[in-house]
Formats: structure tokens, C-alpha cells, sequence
């Protein structure tokens, strides 16, 4: 592990942090699956606390940190560890115990609320709960401190060194050469807007069946990973050989289902790639979100959507799904890539999924800074998403009631949604522009694909910021024409 003294007495004091941190996982991945809803007060209670003890155990680790920041002969791996210890420490020292505890308590509460108004599409029952989120929130981004944005502060939390600056100018770039492309793919008629399939009904069952093909298929180590059930899909690591997914299952339109386990295995297989050596360590975990998201987005889009990986699940979903084997596999693919206006952004198309994360984007700056106030979200989600798309939600349930996100307060989590298609699409240029992706699947093998994303990116973990691991890998960081160039090569040419 770490050569440096200080570095070494610091790693084994974190194991303390660590253990904390193992815990708040456990009961965070419970809470979403097996928990009832009366346990989550006492949950909320429980999450607060142990928050506050990794706070108190973070906070003792100052004075050693202190000291090896001094280091000069630290390498790269001890100097993430201090890289990173020192932002938790930075929020720690600033974010009051008090308000730590308040936080666990009332995003807990807050999430078995937003289901119930979830299901009844009722703004006004959730209101009142991200009124306080969203309060909580302010308190402590001015705590962090900011410059020019109080939104700098939440943004930095999720991507570190990303700002409102970084992010208009993504968007800039990205929003009207999409609209652009867009109208072009519609025109010309080759992806279909909708499909028969989409409302084809499914047995869970048999789905389960087929969802277990694709984890094989992408060769998800049984002994290292599980797969449950949750209102939304999520991913989460609770030590370096336990990283759980869940997926949902609604019924209709299988490859909703489908291409969840595959976004999740993505991130995943992150967890999984992490280098052993650095496990109980600050630095055994992603980079940031974004680099994370650029994993789920590689192998649920890249990977997933391709005809290659069509040809590969085929067979299974002619097994499991009776109703599929009319359908040769060019008319999957065509339904797997489906491309039109949709409401609901984990339904959304490769093409109009950036509009989605840019309304909430654009929602969150707002409300971060004052200019609206929580009970004008709905109507500032809607005539926002008018603007980008040109059609306007019928409802609080496809608008903006439908992301699990706020109730846990992730204000500042969207972005890197984009930022995931973004370096996904790095990636596939890196690739030879998909060439290798192919060459992969006509094997049947997707082993080469995750060697070279464990060698390039999985095996660092978060010893690099986010912008110093793009630029060792790619040469460049967060460049939106290499999502553009993807999306005309695959939509277009």
C-alpha cells in the first residue's frame, strides 16, 4: 500500500471511516429493497447518526492530513488519498454536525413520501419535504463557500472542479446540435418513433430469466454481485467484492428492465474493476459521477444497443419471450432504438436523453440560487421541457415527481447523467470508434472491452480527479462533438 508513514498511519486509522461508510451502505441498499415504510423513521434516525459518527472519525484524521500535505515524496496513490480525505475533511469541517443529522433524517422521510406521490402524481404532498431539502441544501453550499454560483458548491460535490461554467458550456455545445440531429433522424424515418413491442406485456418471470442472460453475458462475477428489486434502479458499493443492483419491473416494454441491469452492471463493473490494493482505502471508488455514469452509459448504450449485443440476447429473449420470436433480430434492434419525444427521462433515447438531464439542470440552478421557489418547479419543469422538446407533461407523475434524486438530496446529480453519454462517447472513440465494441461481440466475449476500461480507468479509482483521469486517457475532458460524432455515426451514417 503506501510507502509514506504518515500516509500508512493515516489508512489505518480511515478503516475506522471505512467500517462507518460499509454500514450507511448496507442500511442505504436495505432501505430501497426490503425495508417497510414504517421503519423509516427509525432508519432516518439510524443514517443520521452513523453520518455523524463518520464525521467525528473524518474530523480526527485533520492533523494527519495536515502533515502529509507537507509530504514531497508522496506518489500518486498517497497523494489521492490526501486529495480526497482533504474534500471530506473540507465538508466536514464546514457542515455542522446538527445539520449532517438533519439531512439523513429528512431525505430519509422525504423518499418513502416522494413514492406515495409518485404513484398519486402529487406535487403538493412532496412539496413540503423538498421545501425543506432544498433549504438544507442552501445552508450548506454557503457553508462549503462558493464562487460567482451557489450551485458551484453541490456541483463540485458530485464532479469535483465541475462549475456552472463547465456545465452551460457542455449544453451550449450539445442542446441545439441534438435538436439539429435530431430533426434529421426523424426525417429520415430509418429509427422508428414507436414500436409493436413496446406494448407487448411480460411475465416477470421469464424477464428475470432474460436479465440473467445479460449479466451473464457481460460476465458479472456471482460471488462479488447480486441483482434486486427496487421503485428505482440504482447501483451501490458496499466493499470492494460486495456491489449490489437493482432493477424494476413494470409489466410492458421489456427492454426498460433490460437496459436497466445493463446501465447498472456498468457501474458495477466500475466497482468490481477498482484495484484490489486500493480496497479500504479513501481512493476505492470512482472518480466522480460522471466517470461513473460514463460506465452505466458505455455498456447500456455503447454496448447494449449495438447489433452485435442484439445478436447475443437474441436467442434468450426467443426462449423467454414467446412474443419476441416473430421479430428477426434487425427489427429488435430498430426496437431498442426507438427515437422519439418521451416525458420520462430513464425511458428516454440516446438522442433526446440530454434534454432531460439539461430540464433539470437548468430547474436546479434556479431553485439553488433563489430565482424560483419550490412550488413553481412543476411549472418551470414543464414550460422548460416544452422549450427543449416541444411537448409539455401531462402530469406531476412524467414530470417533475418522476427522479427518486431529490428526496435523497442530490441536488447537483443530473449533470453527470450528460457527462456519463459524454465520456461514454470518449470511450467509443478511443475505441476506434466502436470498431473494437464489434469486433467484441462478434466474438461473443466482452472481456477485452473491460480489460481496457480496468486498465485505462477502472483500476484507479478516484486517485485521479475526474479531469486528470480524462486527460490521461484521452487527451481531452468533457468534449461533447465526440457525442455528437457517435450519434451521427450511428443515427446517421
Amino acid at each position: 500500500m503506501a510507502r509514506n508513514p504518515i500516509v500508512r498511519d493515516i489508512l489505518k486509522r480511515y478503516t475506522q471511516v471505512w467500517a462507518l461508510g460499509h454500514s450507511q451502505a448496507v442500511l442505504g441498499w436495505d432501505t430501497e429493497t426490503h425495508m417497510p415504510e414504517k421503519g423509516a423513521r427509525p432508519r432516518g434516525i439510524a443514517l443520521g447518526q452513523l453520518a455523524m459518527m463518520s464525521q467525528k472519525a473524518t474530523i480526527e484524521l485533520d492533523g494527519l492530513v495536515r502533515k502529509a500535505e507537507k509530504a514531497r515524496d508522496l506518489d500518486d496513490m498517497e497523494k489521492g488519498v490526501v486529495r480526497v480525505l482533504r474534500r471530506s475533511l473540507d465538508y466536514y469541517l464546514k457542515i455542522p454536525p446538527e445539520l449532517v443529522d438533519e439531512m439523513e433524517r429528512v431525505t430519509t422521510e422525504a423518499t418513502v413520501v416522494w413514492r406515495t406521490a409518485r404513484k398519486k402524481s402529487d406535487f403538493d404532498m412532496f412539496r413540503p419535504h423538498l421545501e425543506k431539502i432544498v433549504g438544507l441544501e442552501r445552508k450548506i453550499a454557503d457553508k462549503l463557500g462558493y464562487e460567482k454560483h451557489p450551485y458551484n458548491a453541490l456541483l463540485d460535490l458530485f464532479e469535483e472542479g465541475f462549475t456552472v461554467r463547465d456545465a452551460d458550456s457542455v449544453y451550449a455545445k450539445l442542446i441545439p446540435q441534438s435538436k439539429k440531429l435530431l430533426a434529421k433522424v426523424s426525417a429520415a424515418g430509418v429509427f422508428p418513433s414507436r414500436h409493436p413491442l413496446e406494448a407487448a406485456k411480460y411475465d416477470t418471470g421469464a424477464m428475470e430469466k432474460v436479465n440473467e442472460e445479460v449479466i451473464r453475458v457481460l460476465k458479472m462475477p456471482k460471488d462479488r454481485f447480486r441483482m434486486d428489486v427496487s421503485t428505482h434502479p440504482f447501483t451501490v458499493q458496499i466493499a470492494q467484492d460486495d456491489v449490489r443492483i437493482t432493477t424494476r419491473y413494470e409489466g410492458r416494454n421489456f427492454k426498460a428492465t433490460m437496459y436497466s441491469t445493463a446501465h447498472e452492471s456498468g457501474h458495477a463493473i466500475y466497482g468490481l474493476g477498482i484495484d484490489q490494493a486500493l480496497a479500504f482505502t479513501p481512493v476505492a471508488d470512482g472518480a466522480s459521477y460522471g466517470i461513473h455514469e460514463s460506465q452505466s452509459r458505455f455498456w447500456e448504450n455503447v454496448v447494449g444497443r449495438s447489433m452485435g449485443f442484439v445478436r447475443l440476447i437474441n436467442p434468450s429473449l426467443r426462449k423467454h419471450l414467446p412474443f419476441v420470436r416473430k421479430y428477426d433480430a434487425e427489427q429488435l434492434y430498430l426496437y431498442f432504438n426507438t427515437v422519439r419525444k418521451s416525458f420520462v427521462r430513464v425511458d428516454a433515447d440516446e438522442l433526446t436523453y440530454n434534454f432531460h438531464t439539461a430540464v433539470r439542470y437548468d430547474v436546479e440552478k434556479k431553485v439553488i440560487a433563489g430565482d424560483v421557489k419550490v412550488s413553481e418547479i412543476p411549472s418551470l419543469w414543464n414550460d422548460t421541457f416544452e422549450d427543449y422538446l416541444g411537448i409539455k407533461p401531462k402530469n406531476d407523475a412524467e414530470g417533475a415527481l418522476q427522479d427518486v434524486h431529490w428526496s435523497g438530496g442530490s441536488f447537483g446529480y443530473f449533470a453527470t447523467y450528460t457527462l456519463g453519454n459524454v465520456v461514454a462517447a470518449m470511450i467509443w472513440h478511443k475505441m476506434r470508434d466502436g470498431a473494437m465494441v464489434q469486433e467484441a461481440l462478434q466474438k461473443g466475449d466482452v472481456t477485452e472491452l473491460k480489460e481496457w476500461l480496468g486498465k485505462n480507468i477502472h483500476r484507479h479509482g478516484s486517485t485521479y480527479t475526474p479531469k486528470e483521469l480524462q486527460d490521461r486517457v484521452f487527451g481531452e475532458a468533457y468534449n461533447p462533438q465526440r457525442l455528437l460524432a457517435y450519434f451521427e455515426h450511428k443515427y446517421l451514417e
